[in-house]
C-alpha cells in the first residue's frame, strides 16, 4: 500500500502540479496581452484576436491537446515535439496555456472595462502617464474585480490537468487506473483526495486574498 501511495503522490506532484504551475506561469501574462489586443484600436488586430479567442473557447480542451500534440506530425510539418515524456509535457503546457490564456483574457477585459472611465480621466488631468494610470489606479482595482472569476478558472485548471493523459502524460489518474486492472478500487478514491486537498488549499488562499482586498469596497 505504501508503494502505491508513493507512486500516486509522485505522479500528482511531478505531472499534475507541474502542469498546473507552468500553465499559470504562461497563461496569466499571456491572457493580459491577449485582452489588450482584443481591446486594441487597430480593428483588424482586435478582430483577429477575438476570432482566435472564440475558437479556443468554443472547442474542447481535449481536442486542442490532441491537435497541438499530433498535428505537426500528421501535417508533416518541419517542427516536431521532443521525443518521450518531455515532448508530451511541453505540448500539454502549450495547449493548456493557450486555452486558459483565452479564458483569462476575457476576465481581464471585463475587469478593465468595468472600472469607471472617470478615474482614468482624473489621472490624465493630474498629468499621469498611461502607464502610471494603469499601475497606480487601474491595476489594484482590476485584481479585486477579477479575483473571484480567476479563482474559479484556476480551480477548474486543477481538475483539467487530468486531460493531459490523453497524450499519455502519466498523471495521478492514469496511475490509479493501472491499479484498477489489478482489482484495486481504493487508489481512485485516494486520487480524489489529492484533488480535493489541492482545491481546498486554493479555495482558502483565494478567500484570504479576497478579504485582504476588501478595502476597495
Amino acid at each position: 500500500m505504501q508503494a502505491v501511495f508513493l507512486r500516486l503522490t509522485e505522479a500528482f506532484l511531478v505531472n499534475n502540479v507541474r502542469l498546473f504551475v507552468l500553465t499559470l506561469v504562461f497563461a496569466i501574462p499571456l491572457g493580459l496581452l491577449i485582452s489588450m489586443g482584443s481591446m486594441s484600436r487597430v480593428k483588424p488586430l482586435a478582430w483577429l484576436i477575438k476570432t482566435f479567442v472564440w475558437i479556443i473557447r468554443g472547442t474542447p480542451l481535449m481536442l486542442q491537446i490532441l491537435i497541438i500534440y499530433f498535428g505537426p506530425g500528421l501535417m508533416e510539418m518541419a517542427f516536431h515535439w521532443p521525443r518521450g515524456s518531455a515532448g508530451r509535457m511541453v505540448a500539454a503546457v502549450v495547449a493548456f496555456a493557450l486555452n486558459y490564456a483565452c479564458y483569462f483574457s476575457e476576465i481581464y477585459r471585463g475587469g478593465i472595462q468595468g472600472i469607471p472611465p472617470g478615474q482614468k480621466e482624473a489621472g490624465e488631468v493630474l498629468g499621469m502617464t498611461r502607464g502610471q494610470i494603469f499601475f497606480k489606479v487601474t491595476l489594484l482595482q482590476l485584481v479585486k474585480r477579477i479575483l473571484p472569476p480567476m479563482g474559479n478558472e484556476i480551480i477548474t485548471l486543477v481538475k483539467d490537468t487530468a486531460l493531459a493523459n490523453y497524450i499519455s502524460v502519466i498523471d495521478v489518474i492514469m496511475t490509479a487506473k493501472e491499479y484498477t486492472s489489478a482489482g484495486l478500487i481504493w487508489p481512485l478514491f485516494a486520487t480524489a483526495i489529492y484533488f480535493l486537498a489541492f482545491v481546498g488549499i486554493l479555495t482558502l488562499l483565494f478567500g484570504w486574498a479576497e478579504k485582504k482586498l476588501s478595502y476597495f469596497k
